[in-house]
């Protein structure tokens, strides 16, 4: 039996070239914007690794995913052979994460990590769309009690989270309301910090800007 083609309705090719175009202007719109905090934030990704201390990262959903995504490339490699940098996500102990939530709350699940592998000088990354994460909230509170920095990368104006940092912390807030549209700029942000860390313990890398 001949296979019959695939028609595939204009419409469609038009929303899926819309979508590319719209993620490619905010993220040219976002440059301006984020790079000083980015560079603010691989400071203190800096000052924490080459001292002995290291990254806990959470958030949830598509955001836990970007926390491991992170910790994966801190610990094995961004682009290039370095030695291993210290993180740890959060998010992917199935039985630290179902017991705090079932014998404690939801909202606990971060924070009793973080008092328990948290050190001063050490960094949160600290990971919400919606800048409200309840969870993360209370693990940004915890940090703080750990005398720990926070790097937050949040969006929608950076709700609460916003309001609950330090002085000392740093924000990387992308300036949109569309979830889709923030995680694909977190996505590149996380990617500016294991290359700007990359980068201040390596060098410049011979054929790149």
């Amino acid at each position: 039996m001949t296979a019959r083609p695939v028609i595939i309705p204009a419409m469609l090719e038009q929303r899926i070239e819309q979508q590319f175009i719209d993620s490619a202007d905010l993220k040219y719109q976002a440059a301006q914007v984020l790079s000083k905090p980015i560079a603010a934030a691989v400071q203190a990704l800096l000052a924490c690794v080459t001292s002995g201390g290291k990254v806990l990262a959470c958030g949830n959903g598509g955001s836990a995913a970007d926390a491991q995504h992170f910790a994966a490339e801190f610990v094995g490699r961004f682009e290039r052979e370095r030695p291993e940098l210290g993180a740890i996500a959060l998010t992917t102990d199935s039985s630290i994460l179902t017991a705090i939530a079932n014998d404690y709350d939801f909202n606990q699940i971060y924070v009793k990590q973080v008092r328990a592998l948290g050190q001063p000088g050490d960094v949160l990354l600290a990971i919400s769309t919606s800048g409200n994460s309840a969870n993360v909230l209370a693990a940004i509170d915890a940090a703080h009690e750990r005398e720990m920095t926070i790097v937050a990368m949040t969006g929608k104006g950076g709700g609460k989270i916003g309001m609950a940092l330090r002085d000392t912390d740093v924000h990387i807030c992308v300036p949109h309301d569309r979830t889709a549209r923030i995680q694909e700029v977190h996505l590149l942000v996380l990617h500016c910090l294991c290359d700007g860390v990359d980068t201040q313990l390596l060098g410049e890398q011979e054929g790149n800007t």
